[in-house]
């Protein structure tokens, strides 16, 4: 009953990435409307991710990659990276948001040159893992 759940968290990943790019965007060329459209956005659809995954993850427990030694040792590379940086955006896109709500534009520019390129490379390489367990190499894969 939830094995769409990964498709649908890579889903997340890659929309909340491509809205990410989309408010860089928009913000270059002061279209400010836009850009908190797109940015509020990523945000739903990394909170529609973390709840997707959370709720995957509690029924089907963790899985361990056991591809042959190189493949193995890049994916957990890509892993470790990944998951570290995932702790490390939640506090970063909180504090980020609440400075530009608050209309602390100076302080919210700051933290957000941060934040931006590690929000996207957390969503980024959650496809690429997506990709890794469920496409290209889903037989080294096993759950539970």
């Amino acid at each position: 009953m939830i094995e769409w759940l990964p498709s649908f968290n890579a889903l997340m990943n890659l929309t909340s990435f491509l809205l990410l790019l989309a408010g860089r965007v928009y913000i270059g060329r002061g279209m400010i409307a836009k850009h908190r459209a797109s940015m509020l956005s990523a945000l739903a659809a990394s909170v529609l991710f973390l709840i997707g995954y959370l709720t995957y993850h509690a029924y089907t427990g963790t899985t361990r990659f056991m591809a042959p030694s190189v493949l193995r040792t890049v994916y957990l590379m890509i892993l470790f990276t990944h998951t570290v940086l995932a702790a490390v955006i939640v506090p970063l896109v909180l504090v980020t948001l609440w400075r530009a709500l608050k209309t602390r534009f100076e302080k919210h520019r700051a933290i957000a040159r941060w934040t931006l390129p590690l929000w996207m490379y957390v969503s980024a390489t959650g496809v690429v893992i997506y990709l890794i367990l469920y496409v290209l190499f889903p037989q080294y894969a096993q759950r539970g």
